[in-house]
């Protein structure tokens, strides 16, 4: 039987599943092709790849210098006047933490991360008289349990909600990857699906419409990743579509990185790097922190990369074919921008488990402290 034909006798109900989250078949057979022939093709770029040439990373202002204050008057300016909307990537489930949605973990006692995320909203309200619209990217996983969460603060184009798509699993020989139930292993493709599914929202398209100009994108974990109106001003003061966070590497950190590829400014994740590049000479990386241009990202027209990665389901090696945000730059012109990672200024407070999140507990509170978002 051809993998064409197994979609064709999918269970109803993962086939319900697949249309309603926007499963593009014909790109996944392309993919799937490639596996079944041993013809993957490497995730890694081709080109030439060099590290950031000086001024490729500014520095984030100090709070008391007159350049801070130009920029954070820039950014007050564009919240005030509704040009700037946050979006949230949400669409991932805590496995280390049990298996639960990860914005509704308590990031502090009785405050789950969706929470602090709602007090950041009222908190740019009471700073400047209106709410940038807030927008979470969510997943099949974990859609119906925000909007549940969200329920009567969901209407209308300021708080909102929109599902990135979905795909499905395949076995290392090609052949559709079955759980330890017997039922086809579906999963999200990656956070490279928000340009076309905020897109496909209509969201991105109203804003633009009603003069909306920057795009920030964080993770749901990240609560150091607010609206900071001096790093809107900064975006907003360059020029250049895509503005991308970065913080100083501490001991064996490791992520994307900024480099330059055949001359131009990118991020790349360190698996997509040359072999012989070494990417301990780059002494950054990117927080998955974005700024984007509103329209430029609204009009963008790209072949993704979409990469081929093996993953432990069920103790059984499974493929699936992901995307990432960070590729955009290949395509936009991309500006960096260092961010403190320590005190109530960091803008980098990542937690992936328990452990990382009882040690930085007291350094959310603080920084949630400072910026409003609790009393």
């Amino acid at each position: 039987m051809t993998l064409s034909e197994m979609l064709d006798r999918l269970p109803p109900d993962t086939a319900e599943l697949l249309e309603e989250y926007r499963f593009d078949r014909r790109r996944f057979l392309a993919l799937a092709a490639r596996v079944a022939s041993g013809t993957t093709t490497s995730n890694r770029v081709e080109g030439r790849v060099t590290p950031p040439q000086s001024g490729d990373v500014s520095a984030l202002p100090e709070p008391e210098s007159m350049e801070h204050q130009r920029l954070d008057k820039l950014g007050l300016d564009a919240l005030a006047a509704g040009q700037v909307a946050l979006v949230v990537l949400a669409g991932g489930m805590a496995t280390r933490m049990g298996g639960v949605v990860k914005a509704l973990v308590d990031a502090l006692p009785g405050r789950t991360f969706l929470d602090l995320r709602l007090a950041e909203w009222e908190a740019i309200k009471r700073r400047v008289g209106r709410a940038a619209p807030l927008w979470l990217m969510t997943s099949n996983a974990t859609h119906a349990d925000l909007r549940a969460a969200l329920g009567s603060r969901l209407g209308g184009n300021l708080v909102a909600m929109f599902p990135q798509f979905l795909s499905i699993r395949l076995s290392p020989d090609g052949s559709l990857f079955k759980d330890s139930n017997g039922n086809p292993s579906v999963h999200a493709p990656g956070h490279g699906d928000l340009p076309g599914a905020l897109k496909e929202s209509g969201l991105l398209g109203d804003f633009v419409a009603g003069g909306g100009r920057v795009v920030m994108v964080a993770n749901i974990d990240n609560l150091g990743a607010t609206i900071d109106p001096a790093v809107v001003g900064w975006h907003l003061d360059h020029g250049a579509p895509v503005s991308c966070e970065v913080v100083e590497k501490v001991g064996s950190d490791r992520g994307g990185i900024p480099v330059r590829l055949d001359n131009r400014p990118v991020v790349l994740e360190e698996f997509r790097l040359p072999k012989e590049f070494d990417p301990t000479t780059v002494r950054v990386f990117n927080t998955n922190t974005f700024l984007f241009d509103a329209r430029a990202l609204h009009d963008l027209e790209m072949e993704w990369t979409f990469f081929t990665v093996t993953k432990q389901v069920d103790g059984r090696p499974a493929v699936q074919f992901e995307r990432l945000i960070g590729e955009v730059t290949s395509r936009l012109p991309t500006r960096f921008l260092k961010v403190p990672r320590e005190g109530v200024r960091s803008r980098f407070l990542p937690v992936k488990d328990p452990a990382e999140l009882q040690a930085r507990q007291p350094e959310i509170e603080a920084v949630a402290r400072a910026r409003g978002m609790l009393p």
